[in-house]
This record gives structure tokens, C-alpha cells and sequence, in this order.
């Protein structure tokens, strides 16, 4: 792949920025249901509460990323995620490339920092999840 066709971090930060305020949005009217429950981590339904919000959570990317390749921040910062090969990634792709990315935020942002020393610019997660990012701009 050509560098004009490689994202950078700059442009992946803006596209994190952008479906977090989304994703914030989605969670909020998401955990209305578990409201009238008034749940604490002591709580035995705790952790269903806890599997919803990933499970939405993964739902939100999942569904972009299989049905075009691109979230609303990706689309805006134009670029899309695909397979190595060209195509679109899969649910299995797109839940390993999830979980890897949720791992590099909890070691301080590390797996997202090696698109910088990449010499395609790939992060952690997609090497991991045989996938990458390209411009579509």
C-alpha cells in the first residue's frame, strides 16, 4: 500500500474522539434499562450489566466495521478498516481487533503508539486482527 493510503495517529485520534462522544451517547440511553435496578458492583446482576455494555459496545464497531468498514469517526476522518487482502473484515476480526484495542488503552495507549514506529503504520490490534486502515479521501 502506497504512505498516501497509510493512517497516521493524528487521523485515528480524531476518528476515537469523535465515536467516543457516539459511544457515549449509545451507553448512556443503553444502561436506561438496568436503571430502575439501582446496581452496584456487589449487586448479583452486576455483571450482566457489565456484559450488556460490552456486548453494545461491541455491537456499535462490529456492525460498522462489517457493513462498510467504517464508523462514523472513520467516515468523517475518511478512512475505512479493511483485511489485508482488500475486504471486508469479519465479526471474528472485528471482536479480536476490539479487544486488542480495549488491551492497548488499559497498557496507556501502547498497541495504538506502534503505528509509529510501524513501517506501514499499523497499531497492535491490527496486526493482531489481519487488519489495516486505509484513506478513502
Amino acid at each position: 500500500m502506497s504512505d498516501q493510503r497509510r493512517v497516521g495517529l493524528p487521523r485515528r485520534l480524531g476518528a476515537i474522539f469523535y465515536d467516543g462522544l457516539l459511544l457515549f451517547a449509545l451507553l448512556f440511553f443503553a444502561s436506561l434499562v438496568f436503571v430502575p435496578f439501582h446496581l452496584t458492583p456487589q449487586d448479583a446482576l452486576y455483571p450482566v450489566y457489565v456484559g450488556y455494555i460490552y456486548l453494545v459496545c461491541f455491537l456499535f464497531f462490529g456492525w460498522f466495521w462489517t457493513h462498510g468498514g467504517q464508523t462514523l469517526g472513520m467516515s468523517t476522518w475518511r478512512f475505512r478498516v479493511i483485511q489485508n487482502n482488500g475486504a471486508t473484515i469479519t465479526w471474528s476480526q472485528a471482536l479480536l481487533r476490539l479487544l486488542t484495542a480495549a488491551i492497548s488503552w488499559l497498557l496507556f495507549g501502547a498497541g495504538f503508539l506502534w503505528c509509529l514506529f510501524n513501517r506501514e503504520k499499523l497499531a497492535l490490534h491490527d496486526i493482531v486482527s489481519g487488519t489495516r486502515l486505509t484513506r478513502t479521501d
